[in-house]
């Protein structure tokens, strides 16, 4: 693990989004159903799913510093027709940044997501997860939400 004592404790923020494409036909069912599968509510179960694996990425990456959150904001919505765009803002005041709590946040959310639907069909694909931006610590980097 990288020593960061020498470092300042500062405000950090990072967003990341992860996205979810369904099947022109899932979409329709999915918008039918108000986001509703035969395990219930899908966007609600997303949000809290990817909110505790934000809180836990300490324990699922090797490497990471196990980080005081003060806020993980999981946000998912229709982009276009047949895709979900599901982004994770996660805030800190810290010696190390939030980038792997967003990332995973995002990326857990998304796996809920398929997870919830697959029922419909095997052909959803997630991705492409990404970094939108990160501020406090050395660099600043795209936007933060």
């Amino acid at each position: 693990m990288v020593d960061v004592s020498a470092k300042d404790v500062t405000a950090r923020s990072a967003t990341a989004q992860c996205r979810v494409a369904f099947p022109a036909t899932v979409a329709a069912q999915l918008r039918a159903s108000g986001m509703r599968s035969s395990k219930g509510g899908i966007i609600d179960t997303a949000v809290i799913a990817g909110t505790m694996a934000a809180k836990r990425t300490h324990e699922l990456i090797p490497f990471c510093h196990a980080l005081p959150l003060e806020g993980v904001r999981i946000a998912i919505d229709w982009h276009g027709e047949r895709e979900l765009r599901i982004e994770c803002t996660a805030r800190t005041t810290a010696r190390t940044g939030v980038e792997m709590e967003a990332l995973t946040g995002a990326t857990v959310a998304a796996l809920t997501v398929y997870d919830m639907t697959k029922a419909l069909s095997h052909a959803i694909v997630l991705g492409p997860a990404k970094l939108l931006g990160k501020r406090g610590g050395k660099r600043d980097f795209g936007q933060v939400g």
